[in-house]
């Protein structure tokens, strides 16, 4: 701590602020002082499950959730939903729709295309005539009376109602300057303004010496939490950290490598064995559903480049004929 920086004192502060600024700062650390305890206790709890318990328990939920749920749910709906729909979108749905729009609503669209165009130029060409011929009607029947209206009514009115209302706002003005604003205006220069300022300073000297009360305090209660800390964090390493690192190092880790050679490896060994068996009869369903490709029909009937052998092929010197046979 440094006590030099806590006994500073700004230049020219009066009575009032030192007599407010120790009994405040006497509550505020009595009263700060467990807070900050309690804070930091928990904060270092949460800080050592979290590193200890939580995040372990994370990383083997998620790598037993895609071990288990997701691979074999991302495998199953690939092949059991997602193939085959894609199948018969491209095979039922895809080359129809496709043959319809070449064939038949390309054509139809451009021969609408066509006629809607005629029909718009001539729409435009008459609604252009029209326009017109109401343009010349409107102007002779609306705008030419409503000038004259305006220069020869509208207009003197409106200057004798303005001058008018000029001469009665001027008059309200007046009066409310002289009845309301000037004393107003006296009231606050010469009564509130003095007496609001004094409470300000009043309530910013005991609102500033309450938050610099705060600071400090907070800043003392840490050092004292720091301290029990540290005490307790000793106390907890020797009585429990070091003989639970002990029992890790010399029982746990041996027993961790005895189940992960004895168990773990074996059973990952067959699953792999499994997973190669799955992947080989999902081969024969498919070829049992759609058949072999062409290629290997074709290699498996007639071998390419070869003629055909064996016992079927008809010599001179064999009897396989239904003549010759015995």
């Amino acid at each position: 701590m440094e006590p030099a920086r806590y006994a500073h004192r700004e230049p020219g502060e009066g009575c009032l602020t030192t007599a407010v600024r120790l009994p405040v700062r006497v509550v505020v650390l009595i009263l700060v002082v467990p807070v900050r305890l309690l804070w930091d206790a928990l904060t270092t709890a949460a800080r050592a499950v979290d590193r200890t318990v939580l995040r372990p328990l994370g990383r083997g939920l998620a790598l037993l959730w895609r071990t288990l749920v997701l691979r074999p749910v991302a495998w199953t709906w690939r092949t059991l939903v997602v193939l085959p729909l894609a199948w018969v979108w491209r095979t039922l749905v895809v080359a129809p729709l496709a043959l319809v729009w070449r064939h038949v609503l390309t054509p139809l669209g451009r021969g609408l295309a066509r006629a809607v165009r005629g029909i718009g130029a001539g729409l435009w060409w008459l609604a252009r005539r029209l326009g017109a011929a109401l343009g010349r009607l409107g102007h002779r029947l609306v705008v030419v009376p409503a000038r004259w209206l305006y220069a020869w009514v509208l207009a003197p009115v409106g200057r004798a109602v303005g001058w008018v209302l000029t001469g009665v706002v001027t008059v309200l003005a007046a009066l409310v300057r002289w009845i309301v604003l000037v004393p107003a205006v006296a009231l606050w220069r010469y009564v509130l303004g003095p007496v609001l300022g004094a409470l300000a300073t009043v309530l910013t000297v005991v609102v500033r010496e309450i938050a610099d009360a705060l600071g400090h305090c907070w800043r003392v209660a840490g050092a004292i939490s720091r301290a029990v800390g540290r005490f307790l964090g000793a106390v907890l390493r020797r009585l429990v950290a070091e003989p639970l690192r002990r029992a890790y190092r010399h029982v746990l880790t041996p027993l961790g490598h005895a189940v992960r050679d004895g168990v773990w490896r074996p059973v990952r060994r067959a699953l792999r064995g499994v997973r190669e068996t799955v992947r080989q009869t999902r081969g024969e369903i498919r070829r049992a559903l759609f058949g072999t490709p062409a290629p290997e029909r074709r290699s498996a009937a007639v071998p390419p480049h070869r003629e055909p052998g064996g016992r079927g092929t008809r010599t001179l010197g064999s009897s396989t004929t239904a003549l010759t046979k015995d």
